[in-house]
């Protein structure tokens, strides 16, 4: 009976051509994957596509792939999500063309908040919440691989992303932290 490749060594077996390495972690993988794809896009059809297009994608950016900054999953994961993300910006389906709204009254119109003062709101926290804040939103590490990379414990590590939202909260008000947290994931 053989034994199992792990993911490194089918990486690296990727790394020199091998196309079976690519089908192995195909077979591993694309169920995660699909799974996230199909509840972003809601379109088994535009999902398989995609499906197919993060795998290539991964099989020509493995050379990128570092072991050292996060499993292969997350960054397989962001890859799929990204692809995922332009191809539904790419669609026409992103306009609302149907009046979908509950209330009777359509002339009552809430104003749009300002959020220019958010420009900037990251820099302006202090170097240990800004690195805090860019390894979980930006390069899409877990908490725990993320204390590791700070070389923290795990508590302080929350509490560095605790502090930095609430000081966001404090200066910008919760409508913009929300607006921050959802721009990192999916801008």
């Amino acid at each position: 009976m053989a034994t199992a490749l792990t993911d490194i060594q089918l990486i690296d077996a990727l790394r020199n051509g091998d196309k079976s390495a690519l089908y192995q972690l195909y077979d591993r993988y694309s169920g995660a994957l699909y799974g996230v794809i199909i509840r972003m896009c809601r379109d088994e059809a535009l999902a398989k596509d995609l499906l197919q297009e993060s795998f290539i994608k991964i099989w020509q950016k493995i050379a990128s792939y570092d072991a050292d900054k996060g499993k292969f999953y997350t960054w397989s994961y962001r890859i799929t999500k990204n692809t995922t993300l332009n191809a539904l910006r790419k669609s026409r389906n992103l306009i609302q063309n149907e009046d979908l709204s509950v209330y009777d009254n359509k002339s009552i119109e809430e104003p749009k908040p300002d959020y220019t003062q958010l420009n900037g709101a990251i820099k302006n926290l202090e170097p240990h919440h800004q690195k805090a804040i860019d390894l979980v939103y930006f390069q899409g590490l877990t908490h725990k691989e993320a204390h590791l990379e700070m070389a923290v414990p795990l508590g302080t590590f929350k509490s560095y992303i605790k502090q930095a939202l609430k000081k966001i909260r404090e200066g910008y008000g919760p409508d913009v932290v929300l607006l921050l947290i959802f721009m990192l994931q999916y801008g």
